[in-house]
């Protein structure tokens, strides 16, 4: 019988736990109401692949992503035409020192597994397994047990929730409470929390930030929670624009115009502080 169904009836933890039982091999392809597609791989139970449609999961751009090569080097490596597949380019970038085979492996496998989690936050959509299908020949492809998976999605989906409770809307800005100087001096953050505070500032929305720094909406909502409950920032309207309603209110008589792939963050007027700190 063939696999295949709606999320409103078989959830995402539940497909997982089938697939991990029965061995599967296949790839389970999900489709969002929101015309979001996403492909997931396994070879007898074990997750080993992920895509989704509309981002470039060919091995440069999951490097890039993931800060282990430049933003030059990967335009030189796209502009070749006599690189095979990622296997290939892999051992080009390994045997030139650009990276090291841990580097790849754990790019890909935090590329898959975010993926895969946001399927956890999908509360509908179609699903189908598609028995023996595999990726793309030349994919660089990891192995990764399903109950941590299952049991790390099933956490994330009850923060996701509550996080979505406390910031509903993410073109909503960020401004540094009273002396922020004095608080960030006392407080450690870690490299992505930084990467945050850097681009604070009341003309960058929360949903710009994440994407010139390639985040997730979880990723920034768990970081803008923890800024807010450490009362370092506070939401504010972003300065010059419309707030777009969150789901379910009226629609307001103006709408935030859509943002870039890279869009126009400005750099807080505290970053030289901020700096400074990180030198101390």
């Amino acid at each position: 019988m063939a696999l295949k169904g709606n999320l409103q009836d078989f959830s995402a933890t539940q497909l997982l736990h089938l697939i991990n039982l029965a061995r599967k091999t296949g790839t389970l392809v999900v489709e969002a109401p929101q015309q979001e597609r996403a492909r997931l791989s396994f070879k007898e139970g074990k997750l080993i692949y992920a895509s989704l449609d509309g981002q470039d999961d060919r091995l440069v751009s999951v490097l890039q992503r993931a800060g282990k090569i430049s933003e030059e080097l990967a335009r030189t490596i796209r502009a070749r035409s006599d690189i095979k597949d990622d296997r290939e380019l892999g051992l080009l970038l390994i045997n030139a020192g650009y990276v090291t085979q841990k580097d790849i492996l754990e790019s890909v496998r935090a590329y898959v597994l975010d993926i895969v989690y946001k399927l956890f936050t999908w509360p509908e959509g179609v699903f189908r397994f598609e028995p023996n299908v595999l990726p793309v020949e030349g994919r660089v492809t990891v192995s990764i047990d399903l109950e941590n998976v299952i049991m790390e999605g099933s956490r994330r989906l009850k923060e996701w929730e509550r996080l979505q409770e406390e910031i509903p809307n993410l073109d909503m800005a960020l401004r540094f409470t009273d002396r922020p100087d004095a608080r960030l001096r006392s407080i450690q953050l870690t490299v992505d929390e930084w990467r945050v505070v850097s681009f604070i500032n009341p003309r960058n929305t929360i949903r710009q930030i994440a994407q010139y720094n390639n985040m997730s909406d979880f990723q920034i909502r768990r970081i803008v929670y923890g800024l807010l409950q450490a009362g370092l920032v506070e939401l504010i309207p972003p300065e010059g624009v419309e707030v777009k309603p969150p789901p379910g209110a009226p629609p307001a008589p103006t709408v935030v115009p859509p943002i870039q792939r890279r869009p126009a963050v400005k750099r807080s007027i505290i970053q030289k502080l901020i700096d400074r700190i990180r030198e101390l």
